[in-house]
């Protein structure tokens, strides 16, 4: 196998690549010690047993320049396959601020076909490939050089194989008219919403009890100084605090350096210096926020409250319509989805494009009382229910 390490030899792979049909795309990265990704090495591979048909990109050496990908992920000529493709995406976002299109996703198309819920590459190849992944490379140090053999069969073999299923997967799209299906997924992993995140609203991830409203200002100016810090430190947002020491702090609301280190449940580093003045200073902010600006509590209404019976006939007829479909359930909804149906929401994904004939009308119809579940063998199926007036 190739490893590119030269500008000019990545230029030139990405001027030959730009005359197939699509190229099969992978990443190696780490990010367990820091807040972002830290890329270290990219797969490619176009069709064909060529010997250079696939290749390893060594984006470490000599500062090598990304921009021929960059080019080639603009070509709307060649198509972009990822599996999984979210964090590869993420990386490249951040770096460039463009996205691969158009774009192909081996795990999102496997779902509609029917392989299961978040398909495992390794899942495919087996089955698609007929062919076995060699793992143990899989959580090595991926910065380090030289890389070893191991580690470069692991790496090539996540693009080689991914020819063959998204070859397989593609056809059964088209052969089954879902191909719009998997489009529609696709728009939401190459829209910059979904990888822009304001830090200002960070504290919405933290699961509270409390609804004071004063209370989650402050948890919202901890959550948002933690989510900067994090950002401009390039660590891990729980090396900064952790999400129960957060809600400590805000519950207690330490004013000085003494306050701060009788919290039972900050790391050591978070109280001294930078990082314990930041914390201070955000609680600050948090207890002085004015009253009209604060978050809003929940409002618990009758709407919201969720008839958990109902809920239950929604997991059943959403197994069944997944089943009778051949689409992996949690493409069609999630469990919050059938909880948000059966609190009376109406807006939701379930509702809208094909989710709505292959699942959503019938869950309107069993919510409105105008279909029955029945059991025919080993399938569940629908019955129409009788209207009296």
């Amino acid at each position: 196998m190739k490893i590119i390490t030269k500008n000019s030899e990545l230029k030139e792979f990405c001027i030959q690549a730009a005359n197939s049909k699509y190229i099969t795309i992978d990443t190696e990265f780490l990010r367990e010690r820091t807040y972002f990704s830290k890329l270290c090495l990219i797969q490619l591979a176009t069709p064909g047993d060529e010997k250079d048909s696939a290749v390893l990109v060594d984006n470490l050496a000599n500062d090598l320049d990304l921009s021929p990908i960059y080019e080639l992920f603009k070509n709307e000529n060649v198509v972009k396959v990822f599996h999984a493709a979210r964090q590869d995406l993420e990386i490249f976002y951040l770096d460039s601020g463009i996205f691969p299109y158009p774009l192909f996703d081996t795990q999102i198309a496997a779902m509609v076909c029917g392989f299961g819920d978040q398909v495992a590459y390794e899942t495919l190849v087996k089955q698609v490939a007929k062919q076995t992944l060699d793992k143990s490379s899989r959580f090595t140090d991926w910065s380090r050089r030289p890389l070893t053999e191991a580690q470069k069969k692991y790496a090539i073999a996540d693009v080689t194989h991914l020819r063959v299923i998204y070859e397989f997967l593609s056809q059964r799209l088209e052969k089954t008219g879902r191909l719009k299906w998997v489009e529609e997924e696709i728009k939401i992993l190459i829209s910059p919403e979904t990888y822009d995140f304001d830090p200002k609203n960070s504290w919405r991830r933290i699961k509270t009890r409390s609804n004071s409203r004063r209370f989650l200002g402050i948890v919202a100016a901890l959550a948002e100084f933690r989510e900067n810090f994090a950002q401009t430190k390039n660590i891990p947002r729980n090396r900064v605090i952790k999400d129960d020491a957060l809600l400590e702090l805000a519950s207690n609301k330490p004013k000085n350096f003494d306050d701060l280190s009788k919290s039972r449940l900050l790391l050591r580093e978070a109280r001294k210096g930078e990082m314990a003045s930041g914390l201070l200073n955000a609680i600050k902010i948090g207890v002085n926020i004015p009253d009209s600006e604060l978050p809003e509590k929940v409002e618990k209404s009758d709407k919201n409250i969720v008839n958990s019976a109902l809920a239950d006939l929604l997991r059943v007829l959403l197994k069944s319509c997944s089943e009778n479909a051949g689409v992996a359930s949690k493409l069609i909804a999630s469990a919050s989805d059938l909880d948000s149906l059966a609190a009376g929401n109406r807006n939701l994904a379930a509702l809208q494009g094909w989710r709505l004939e292959v699942f959503g009308k019938f869950a309107l119809d069993l919510c409105n009382g105008k279909i029955g579940l029945s059991v025919e063998g080993s399938k569940v199926t629908t019955i129409q229910l009788s209207q009296t007036s």
